[in-house]
């Protein structure tokens, strides 16, 4: 029998449990996950009929499926946004445990990563059920492991191989592993005699495989095997049930099931070989599993963890022939089934032969079967899920109370939304982003500037440093650099700024700040491009730009540029030109200071505008690599003084200046309007901050500022929209700016990007679109 991976707890304990949802596929919706959601949850319920037991099924078409009662939420597995007001939802109804079933194609994003974005925003115990765990995954599936360990109080693996691959390949602790085999029906053990009369098989030997059909099946080897057993047995009937794998469907029709109908034409077996090309409910396929006097699973390759058919054929105490696939190499083991090399159909033919040849054998390893699987009965698997939960629950309780804290949005625990740069993409054309939206539908009628190109060159080039084996980032930051290199006037040695539609530029000389966003930009592609194209066409632009900036005035402007220099001498750190330069522009903004701060107002002008925090930034990474101490104690003096203006009356909340009168010397600081451009400058101001002071108060306030976008703010109204990936423009006084422009939105995506560099990162979400029904 299995190892049991909890105590057995009483039944009054469970009473404890008012809630329990379960998330996942679900009737009728037709797939092996929807027919184990379903089991499962009345399994569980049958176990504890007081307790409230309802599902949050995943739709893979717009138009959902014709639900029971238990299925309370709906999610459109494509649509991010979903994921987020799902988890709000369940937030709501006071649930006690959330049950999670995993399997990669069900979920929308990279590797069905959106998932993570409900996990995230629970508030109770999550206990995930893994249904595929992969020996050899991609970067991006062992990540998506990885994330949901770290998300869920509990992980359930069906298998002993499951588990050693959780604590090996994905390094999960072993006190999150618990082992709950597959649940099965409980059903007697009969002869199969009794359904074949049903299926007008009377006086024939019935062979079985059922499930989606897919290549991965191996369904041809048993198939060229049925020639050498309809010899020794012409009675034998090899029947084949399911239908097509929806996505095997999807992608090349009937072909698999077209080539295994003719092989066994060519093979002159057809009339041995029956195909039922629909999806089978559990109880219609009990009996036909009931009928079968040998059950096969062909599997052409090792890789197979968990393999729920093989589990209700043994459960129903049928005689098995297997290939020796992960999952069949336990529940076979000690002579419970027989075993055949992978792809060789005469050694499956010899060996069903044998047990034809010879019922008392196989009736000996059918009871044997019969009896190991009893602990994988819905009474028994429920019982588990029970326990677990409470373990969950239990587990949760002693946290909080040792921590003498509840889940909130701390610098160190909060969990970042994932990146999702479908707006960003849906503003760029061929030319560059467009500045402006509608809504969230671009206005091409006010055309391109060079200020959101760089900072969308920033954002990608971010994105890229993060998830270098995202491809699709590596067009984005040339198309943006390409805009850039086009911006720059040979002429004057200045970057143009305003561009229409139609790519006429509307001015010759663009804004000192625009310029030295574009230098940041390239600077920031020199330090972290992944291409030498890239880096080379940024290199050569930046050192040809960077002569005039001896003549600009501009703090920001200035600001800009100096940022941008030290990400440039981040990789060449040598090149003493671009020192020279530094040294001039990071002594420039010092005198400002010098002519114009004083302790109450301890900054280069009399207004605080935009951008603020990019001027201190500036000058702490000037001060520290240059090792000037005025110059480093003016840029943590003017960040300290900006973050105490920073705030709502009460403290709380991140309060950028509004730019509808903006903050005069000696005036009155302007609430609204908000603007995005804001946050992203205070929070990596803070970040550099903390890596110069270690003092962690500077991250607090960086996920504050951060937190702004979420909803903690005056009017406590997020302007992320989780739908898009895109940013509200504002925060106004009687709500938000509905439209989406390319600057509030790359404002969001730089702030996330500088946090997730902070935290490490995670996998980047994409974007899918939606299936149509057909």
């Amino acid at each position: 029998m299995m190892e049991k991976a909890e105590k057995r707890n009483s039944g009054n304990e469970w009473q404890s449990l008012n809630s329990v949802v379960l998330i996942g596929n679900y009737l009728p919706r037709r797939c092996g996950i929807a027919t184990f959601t379903m089991d499962l949850s009345d399994a569980i319920a049958g176990n504890n009929p007081g307790m409230d037991c309802w599902v949050v099924a995943m739709n893979d078409r717009p138009s959902g499926y014709a639900y029971p009662q238990k299925v309370q939420f709906e999610i459109n597995q494509n649509q991010l946004g979903e994921y987020e007001m799902a988890a709000e939802f369940i937030n709501m109804n006071n649930v006690d445990v959330v049950c999670l079933q995993h399997e990669y194609g069900i979920f929308g994003g990279k590797k069905g990563s959106f998932i993570l974005e409900l996990l995230r925003g629970l508030k109770m115990p999550v206990v995930t059920t893994l249904h595929t765990i992969l020996k050899e995954p991609s970067p991006q599936e062992h990540e998506i492991i990885v994330k949901l360990a770290e998300l869920s109080d509990r992980m359930a693996a069906m298998s002993s191989g499951s588990v050693e691959l959780l604590r090996n390949v994905y390094d999960v602790p072993q006190e999150k592993i618990v082992l709950i085999p597959h649940l099965i029906p409980d059903v007697p053990f009969t002869d199969s005699k009794i359904y074949k009369e049903k299926f007008s098989l009377d006086g024939k030997k019935v062979i079985l495989t059922f499930g989606l059909l897919s290549p991965s099946k191996g369904i041809e080897y048993m198939i060229d095997a049925m020639p050498d057993i309809v010899k020794a047995h012409p009675e034998t009937v090899y029947m084949v049930i399911g239908a097509t794998h929806p996505n095997i469907k999807a992608s090349r029709g009937e072909e698999y099931r077209l080539s295994l109908h003719l092989r066994a034409r060519e093979l002159g077996v057809e009339d041995n070989v029956a195909f039922y090309d629909r999806f089978v409910e559990i109880g219609e396929l009990m009996e036909f599993i009931g009928a079968a006097d040998i059950y096969v699973t062909p599997y052409p390759n090792e890789a197979q963890i968990v393999s729920g058919t093989l589990s209700y054929a043994l459960g129903a105490g049928k005689a098995v022939v297997s290939t020796p696939y992960l999952h069949a190499q336990e529940m076979l083991d000690d002579g419970r089934g027989v075993f055949v090399p992978f792809r060789d159909s005469r050694a499956l033919s010899k060996e069903i032969i044998g047990f034809l040849d010879d019922p008392e054998k196989r009736l000996a390893i059918q009871k044997k079967a019969y009896a190991y699987c009893r602990n994988m009965i819905a009474s028994e698997v429920g019982r588990r899920y029970l326990e677990t939960f409470i373990s969950a629950k239990n587990n949760r309780l002693r946290e909080l109370v040792s921590t003498f804290a509840i889940r909130t949005l701390s610098a160190k625990k909060q969990r970042l939304p994932e990146i999702n740069l479908g707006h960003m993409r849906n503003m760029t054309d061929d030319t560059g982003i467009l500045q402006h939206a509608r809504f969230t539908v671009p206005r091409r009628e006010e055309g391109y500037c060079t200020d959101d190109n760089a900072r969308a060159l920033i954002a990608a080039v971010k994105a890229n440093e993060l998830f270098p084996e995202d491809v699709s980032l590596y067009s984005l930051v040339t198309g943006y650099l390409g805009f850039l290199r086009y911006a720059y006037n040979d002429n004057g040695g200045r970057f143009r700024n305003f561009m229409s539609y139609d790519r006429k530029w509307l001015e010759e000389v663009g804004s000192e700040d625009s310029h030295g966003r574009a230098i940041w930009a390239l600077g920031s592609v020199v330090a972290f491009g992944r291409g030498k194209g890239h880096i080379g066409v940024a290199m050569n632009l930046f050192q040809d730009s960077l002569g005039i900036l001896k003549e600009f005035t501009s703090p920001r402007a200035i600001a800009f540029s100096l940022i941008g220099i030290h990400e440039y001498l981040r990789h060449y750190s040598g090149d003493t030109g671009i020192r020279r330069m530094r040294e001039i522009l990071a002594n420039r903004l010092l005198d400002m200071f010098r002519k114009n701060a004083s302790e109450q107002w301890p900054w280069p002008e009399n207004i605080l505008t935009y951008d603020n925090a990019r001027i201190p930034h500036a000058l702490m990474l000037s001060g520290e690599w240059m090792q000037n101490g005025e110059m480093f104690d003016w840029g943590m003096k003017s960040l300290k003084w900006l973050r105490k203006v920073s705030v709502d009356a009460s403290g709380r909340f991140f309060s950028p200046i509004g730019n509808a009168g903006w903050y005069s010397k000696g005036g009155e600081k302007a609430v609204f309007d908000q603007q995005p451009l804001e946050a992203p400058a205070m929070i990596d101001a803070c970040i550099e901050a903390f890596y110069c002071t270690q003092d962690e108060e500077w991250i607090s306030y960086a996920f504050k500022c951060f937190n702004w976008f979420l909803g903690e703010n005056e009017l406590r109204m997020p302007l992320y929209d989780h739908g898009t990936g895109g940013c509200r423009d504002g925060l106004e006084p009687n709500g938000v700016n509905e439209n989406e422009g390319a600057e509030s939105t790359l404002s969001w995506l730089l702030s996330l990007l500088s946090l997730y560099g902070y935290q490490g990162g995670i996998t980047l979400g994409k974007e899918e679109p939606l299936k149509r029904d057909s």
